[in-house]
């Protein structure tokens, strides 16, 4: 998880696990120009992390995305095959 370091919530991780849809988009907002937001995402899609804000999706939408795509057993591989 050498990413971490490298995350603009570093400062702020609190941010990212606030409640309630305006807190919640707040939060989608500092990883829209992360370097790192899709290694954040595949680590909580691969990890299943129920809470917080994580590559600028919610629970909601992590919960929805792994329902759709039941099939996919690692979303870091996805992500760093769709970089090349």
């Amino acid at each position: 998880m050498d990413w971490v370091d490298r995350g603009l919530c570093r400062t702020q991780p609190e941010q990212m696990f606030a409640e309630g849809g305006t807190a919640q988009n707040d939060a989608k907002i500092v990883c829209i120009g992360c370097p790192v937001r899709l290694d954040c995402l595949a680590y909580a899609l691969d990890h299943r992390e129920e809470y917080g804000v994580w590559g600028a999706m919610t629970e909601r939408e992590r919960r929805a995305l792994l329902r759709n795509r039941p099939a996919v057993t690692s979303w870091a591989e996805i992500f760093r095959a769709a970089r090349t």
